[in-house]
């Protein structure tokens, strides 16, 4: 998630595009594998609780796995924006789309197919449960989620989970929790 407005700012994206490095990070952490895209796996960044940008690995092209390319694909999206029709997306690129959605609409719309998770410092710890089908792993960049995202997520969150004893970047936490989903729980090697 990001709070930012306007146009990323290609050339300054940690400052003036309003930490976009971090949500970049996350999206090559979440899809990107050494040679390939993980086709099964769909990303949501929810900006400015006003829409929410998705990458859909099945779909996805062009994402390299450099922070400016993957802004360059955040930017198209939002360049798109007017084309999102209600909460109906607007292809911007093969594989990312725009919707007129915030954060408790996007969660509200995926918990019918997934199994919501919110990835907490204080929650279970991850080896205690046992991976779900279709996890969708809640988290957010460098602010802490508000007050009211927490509540909206607490009533529909399945567990709230912690990686480990250490807080960690979002990417960082993003790479762990595929790790435990490609072990089957750190069972499977």
């Amino acid at each position: 998630m990001r709070r930012t407005g306007g146009f990323p700012n290609l050339d300054d994206l940690a400052g003036g595009a309003g930490r976009l490095d971090i949500l970049c990070r996350c999206v090559t952490s979440a899809l990107a594998c050494s040679h390939g895209i993980r086709e099964d796996v769909r990303v949501h960044l929810v900006l400015n609780n006003q829409f929410t940008v998705q990458f859909d690995g099945a779909n996805l092209k062009r994402l390299n796995p450099d922070e400016r390319s993957t802004a360059a694909l955040i930017r198209t999206a939002l360049e798109n924006r007017e084309k999102a029709i209600g909460h109906m997306p607007a292809e911007s690129t093969p594989g990312v789309s725009i919707r007129r959605m915030g954060f408790a609409e996007t969660v509200n719309r995926l918990k019918t197919e997934t199994t919501p998770i919110q990835l907490h410092e204080t929650g279970t710890p991850i080896v205690d449960i046992d991976p779900p089908d279709d996890p969708l792993f809640v988290l957010s960049d460098h602010h802490s989620l508000t007050n009211d995202e927490i509540e909206q997520l607490g009533d529909i969150a399945e567990h709230q989970i912690r990686l480990g004893p250490m807080i960690l970047h979002a990417d960082h936490a993003i790479t762990i929790a595929h790790n435990y989903l490609d072990t089957n729980g750190y069972n499977q090697y």
